[in-house]
């Protein structure tokens, strides 16, 4: 959750990020949208398309790039850092089949693990994704691929796919007047541009994998950093609306991808084969923040911090608490519970009870509104009702801002109405002192001793689910054991 940022890539920008006016009472998933896309297709010989022409941003990739970046947190400041991945991409752009195309690289201020382009040549890679891979031959597989769509133009491809289904669907809606036929057109339309994209992402795959074998890495980097990064997704909480930030939102699902994977390093070389680096690579990247930045708001257990704009607040009990750019997210651990925190600016002159009623969500009770104040600052409250769930608002002034809390349960009882006001009871200014203390995870890289553990290394997590995190941020397999000289991650403060 935050306000400003700055970011480079060598470009600077700021930017703000409130949530819109209004929203809908929808089942509360799609409150907090993504998609992951299935299948694969044989391993192939790919023939590439001439190359774009390359210039300098145009208006729209420039517009693009600044959306990302407000998407992502901004960039990711750390020279050190950077060396590291712009040494991998130079190396793949000289293996690769047009080594006088030209790539902007961008590292991202963002925990998610994701990395993308744009057809400008423009290149993304978040921190958790660096943080996540263990070798410069796993940073590299997945450089490759993104630089493998700008090779292919896919990114171009997909726009114009995207324009076409634009036109189909305008068509049903202003010409057809059988909605049957109208719905099974678009439906059809839609389909087809799925599909191409599955495609496009199995056809990065083999152009990468073989991008990165020609460059002198270990082309099965991407089937231990696939196998890692599914294992990752499954210790995150899914809500909806940071999947649409992680790689899995828009690539295929990972068991397909690292199948496919394996299959196009086979024609390579033999597993074994090829330089990993990975004393170098965990040089790079030791001290890297791990997790959110607190600048941006992060969470420690069920409380969630956020120094730059001095709040705070616990969940209750049961809750897994998330953090976006657009929003602090929690959802009870089965399911039947849920809340969401964002910030709008309110005319001054507005009173909480108006504008509760004033639309910018539906079904409120209006019989329900009740204005009370709440640890001192300025509150009021209302039930509204959805098909499928019950909801509790709170809306709480806070300095020029309006902080909305809205709590969701599928069976409103008055224990979820007792833990709804539990949290927002918690609600309070932080202190100096908290503010100063607050300081961001970062990886630390030691090196393994005698009577080392892996169960002893968890134990210096600072991470929730502290013995499955350093299994995964190491590449180790339930059963592996750590070995005497070896590097590891481990997340401290």
């Amino acid at each position: 959750m935050s306000k400003a940022k700055a970011g480079r890539t060598r470009d600077v920008t700021r930017h703000v990020r409130l949530l819109p006016r209004s929203l809908k009472i929808l089942p509360f998933a799609a409150l907090l949208a993504g998609c992951t896309v299935m299948g694969m297709p044989g391993v192939q010989q790919v023939s590439l398309p001439d190359p774009p022409k390359q210039t300098e941003l145009l208006p729209g990739a420039q517009r693009e790039h600044q959306r990302i970046l407000a998407a992502y947190g901004g960039g990711y400041n750390d020279p050190k850092l950077e060396a590291v991945v712009v040494k991998t991409v130079e190396r793949l752009i000289a293996a690769s089949e047009r080594p006088e195309l030209k790539y902007r690289v961008t590292i991202l201020n963002s925990s998610a693990v994701n990395a993308f382009a744009l057809p400008s040549g423009n290149l993304y890679i978040t921190r958790g994704l660096i943080a996540l891979a263990n070798d410069n031959a796993e940073l590299a597989s997945v450089l490759a691929h993104e630089m493998s769509h700008v090779l292919a133009r896919h990114a171009a491809i997909r726009e114009d796919q995207a324009r076409q289904a634009a036109i189909v669907s305008r068509v049903v809606n202003d010409v057809l007047s059988d909605p049957q036929t109208g719905a099974l057109a678009l439906a059809k339309s839609k389909i087809a541009l799925a599909s191409f994209s599955r495609q496009q992402e199995f056809e990065a795959d083999g152009i990468g994998v073989g991008i990165a074998a020609k460059a002198g890495y270990d082309p099965y980097g991407a089937v231990r950093f696939l196998s890692s990064m599914g294992r990752n997704a499954e210790l995150r909480p899914r809500s909806k609306e940071n999947s649409a930030l992680d790689f899995l939102s828009s690539h295929p699902a990972t068991p397909e991808r690292v199948l496919n994977a394996q299959a196009n390093a086979r024609q390579y070389v033999a597993p074994g084969a090829g330089e990993r680096e990975r004393a170098s690579y965990l040089a790079g990247i030791d001290g890297i923040v791990y997790g959110e930045d607190p600048s941006e708001g992060f969470i420690r257990g069920r409380r969630f911090l956020h120094p730059k704009l001095g709040f705070t607040f616990s969940a209750p009990n049961g809750f897994t608490v998330e953090n976006t750019a657009q929003a602090v997210l929690g959802v009870r651990d089965n399911g039947s519970q849920a809340f969401r925190l964002d910030v709008v600016r309110v005319p001054a002159e507005q009173s909480l009870s108006d504008y509760l009623q004033s639309g910018w969500i539906e079904n409120v009770d209006k019989g329900s509104i009740d204005a009370h104040p709440i640890n001192g600052f300025t509150a009021a409250t209302a039930n509204a009702k959805g098909d499928q769930w019950s909801f509790r608002l709170y809306v709480i002034r806070f300095g020029s801002d309006v902080y909305r809390f809205i709590f969701a349960a599928k069976h409103k009882t008055p224990e979820s109405d007792l833990a709804f006001r539990y949290t927002v009871n918690t609600f309070r200014r932080m202190t100096l002192a908290e503010i100063q203390a607050a300081k961001p995870l970062r990886i630390k890289v030691v090196t393994v001793q005698p009577g080392d553990t892996v169960e002893k290394f968890a134990d210096r997590m600072a991470t929730d689910r502290p013995l499955e995190r350093f299994r995964v941020i190491n590449g180790l397999d339930v059963g592996d054991r750590v070995k005497v000289g070896e590097q590891v991650k481990i997340v401290e403060e």
